[in-house]
């Protein structure tokens, strides 16, 4: 059964940044200097403190039509009316359309979720889990420094599938269509392809390495 909030349609002011993909429990700090976004701070803080965040391809400059909405929870006020704000991703949206551009984007959105699955996705978590701690592991043991996974690993699958997500760096067009994946399952699915080619990468420098000592 779907509940409402997830068929609902908002406005929402978005904040198009370059390279950078938000993820549902990801924090993201940001500093706010530009004036229209200094204007877009000010009047959310009186609101609900939710805006929208949307990956700018880099290339070709095209915004994103999925985002994550991202939430303040911590702001403090700098000289000169900037601000340091720490939010954290809340649920994913897609753009319909844009109703304003200035003095900064705002867009009707509608809220996106992943479609229930019969699959048990607990081996898949599990697999995907372990892929994890063998890349930090092998990281650790390349660099030759200690590399520790934080103790709040989400259990849950939909959850895991965005941590994981949210921790590949340097990937935004992969992050972005893991983003937009509404099938739980297929994004970890990615994700283990991701760390399975990852893992064999280090495993054989990590074997090189030890040939050469």
């Amino acid at each position: 059964m779907t509940s409402s909030s997830s068929v609902a349609v908002r406005e929402l002011p978005l904040f198009p940044l370059s390279e950078v993909v938000l993820f549902p429990g990801k924090p993201l700090p940001l500093h706010i200097f530009e004036f229209r976004y200094r204007i877009m701070m000010n009047t959310i803080l009186q609101s609900d403190r939710r805006f929208g965040v949307l990956m700018v391809d880099p290339v070709e400059g095209k915004v994103a039509k999925v985002g994550c909405c991202a939430e303040i929870v911590h702001f403090q006020r700098l000289p000169d009316d900037r601000m340091k704000v720490m939010t954290v991703g809340q649920q994913r949206f897609r753009i319909l359309e844009y109703v304003r551009e200035k003095p900064y984007y705002v867009g009707l959105v509608e809220w996106i979720e992943d479609q229930p699955t019969e699959r048990n996705l607990k081996t898949l978590s599990t697999e995907v889990d372990q892929l994890l701690r063998d890349v930090v592991h092998l990281s650790a043991k390349l660099t030759g420094q200690e590399i520790e996974l934080p103790d709040d690993i989400p259990d849950l699958p939909i959850e895991l599938s965005y941590w994981v997500a949210s921790n590949l760096y340097g990937v935004a067009m992969e992050q972005q269509a893991l983003l937009e994946m509404q099938d739980t399952a297929a994004r970890l699915e990615r994700e283990a392809e991701i760390l399975t080619s990852t893992r064999n990468h280090l495993a054989a420098r990590t074997a090189l390495k030890d040939a050469l000592k």
